[in-house]
């Protein structure tokens, strides 16, 4: 272990240039990978020159493929999608789709996390007295916690306080302040963890915390292990004290199970107080390392009792596979309501192994039922039918429909994909803004003073359909004022996006984003 001032390392940094990219897991995985695909190529352009019948039987089972597709319960947009990629390529295309729809490659993860799930479906117990007291206020809350409890064990709560930090660095600060006062346990579910001063800055504090006997566990996404960890960090950490493991590692096999990346933010301490939002591990987070300008990122902390959802969500995670997880012993944690809490919090999980989209369930519940405004940061816009919809009816009922986007991307693709939607949503009257300083990696909505959702769920296909994701909904919360405040600020920073821009975008984007819609749902 390294310590350079105060940024702790377990790893050697990473060379760069052409020689770490040739020597890298990235670039052989990548080349095992291909090979895979060509050899699934190879093999059926031979059988059809060699077997004319295979052929006229292959039309068939693309046929049926088709057939399927129209009854199936996918979304509209991925139909489409898979109906596009028939008609080019009909047996190949047919048969892709059904390797897609085998749950090849993670059907074993999905009975481990449905296990994981059936085990704590009541094991949070709702509070009459709480849901009594909206239910029936006209807001909607009761529905959302009725709908939210058959999607998983996600109680609303009271007795919770609520502090929201609008930007990376801010919710840095209060981390190591919490983090340092940890005595019984430090749970941490992250998508990117990258070495550097941040995480530097917090493995300190983990390891010490570990040798004077807290439990500190870290779960990281496998993707790390493609490209900001090496393959054996959780061995590393292991070493110092700290239980780690990777979430669904990458190995070089064509699966279907890689789109199920585990997308979560979650930090716990103690089952006092929590953390959640969009903010990863990495420097360019707390705008410590500058990558594409200004980074925009927001972030709240949990004090009091929905910290035990957080506590839940991660165990459930961290236990898959497990066949006796103890799970009452960290749920069981006393956790003191602040006397200056106020208002409601539910923390939610949506899973893409099971029928729910609790994420975009939320997001249009909170469209369809808004009055006066729907406020929103997002850093990606690739919208399906139903989340269009709801969108374009709330504008056009009056609601004030804002929407604040990257002015300089991470992913040109995907933003010329965002931009695909520019006329549409203007037309309707959702007004459009471009964060001028730099990249919005926030996931905010906020609606009529009164609700709140901060997490990790983008308004992407891969946030709504493919991760595992978490987020805090609050109702009449303290802080839903600053959140509202810090949305009118970043406002102030942004360009509005005007007939006449939408009329004058780049060629690449006007030319890109058309055909990366096409295949949208597969990205």
């Amino acid at each position: 272990m390294e310590n350079q001032g105060n940024i702790v390392r377990l790893a050697k940094p990473v060379k760069k240039g052409l020689m770490r990219l040739l020597f890298s897991r990235f670039f052989v995985f990548g080349i095992l990978l291909i090979a895979q695909v060509a050899l699934m190529f190879a093999v059926y352009f031979w059988f059809a020159d060699q077997l004319p019948v295979l052929l006229e039987i292959q039309w068939v089972f693309a046929f049926a493929m088709i057939i399927y597709l129209f009854n199936c319960s996918m979304d509209s947009s991925a139909k489409l999608t898979w109906m596009l990629i028939i008609s080019i390529l009909p047996p190949l295309g047919a048969a892709l789709l059904l390797w897609t729809q085998a749950n090849i490659g993670h059907r074993k993860t999905t009975e481990l996390a449905k296990e994981q799930m059936d085990k704590t479906t009541d094991i949070l117990k709702q509070s009459d007295d709480i849901f009594r007291q909206v239910e029936h206020d006209g807001s909607g809350t009761d529905d959302l916690s009725k709908y939210l409890s058959r999607s998983g064990c996600f109680p609303l709560y009271g007795n919770t306080k609520v502090t929201f930090f609008e930007l990376g660095e801010y919710k840095f600060k209060a981390m190591l302040e919490q983090l340092e006062k940890a005595e019984k346990f430090i749970f941490m579910e992250y998508f990117i963890v990258e070495e550097g001063y941040m995480w530097g800055r917090i493995l300190d504090v983990l390891t010490r915390k570990a040798k004077e006997g807290v439990d500190v566990r870290v779960m990281y996404d496998g993707m790390c292990e493609m490209s900001t960890l090496p393959a054996d960090y959780w061995k590393l950490l292991n070493a110092h004290g700290i239980q780690a493991k990777a979430f669904s590692p990458i190995v070089p096999v064509v699966s279907s199970h890689y789109n199920y990346r585990d997308h979560r933010k979650i930090l716990v301490i103690d089952g006092k107080v929590a953390f959640n939002g969009g903010v990863n591990l990495a420097d360019e987070y707390i705008n410590e390392k500058e990558r594409f300008g200004h980074w925009k990122d927001t972030a709240v902390m949990l004090e009091g009792e929905a910290v035990r959802s957080f506590t839940l969500m991660f165990l459930q995670m961290w236990n898959i596979g497990k066949s006796e997880p103890d799970y009452e012993k960290w749920l069981s944690a006393p956790c003191d309501p602040p006397e200056d809490a106020s208002g409601y919090v539910l923390p939610y999980g949506d899973c893409p192994l099971d029928e729910y989209k609790a994420g975009e369930a939320v997001y249009i519940d909170v469209l369809y039922r808004a009055t006066e405004y729907v406020h929103i940061m997002t850093p990606y816009l690739i919208l399906d039918g139903e989340l269009l919809n709801a969108l374009t009816f709330a504008a056009q009922r009056g609601v004030d429909v804002k929407i604040i986007l990257p002015g300089i991307p991470d992913k040109k693709v995907a933003y010329a994909l965002a931009k695909t939607h520019y006329k549409e949503l203007h037309d309707a009257g959702v007004k459009l803004y471009e964060y001028t300083p730099g990249f919005v990696h926030a996931k905010v909505f906020v609606s009529d003073d009164t609700k709140a959702i901060v997490g990790t769920i983008n308004l992407d296909y891969r946030s709504l359909y493919h991760h595992f994701e978490c987020a805090t909904y609050m109702y009449k919360a303290d802080c839903i004022p600053d959140i509202e405040k810090d949305f009118q600020n970043t406002l102030a920073a942004c360009r509005e996006v005007t007939s006449e821009s939408i009329k004058n975008e780049k060629f690449y984007y006007k030319f890109v984003g058309p055909l990366a819609k096409m295949i949208s749902p597969l990205m």
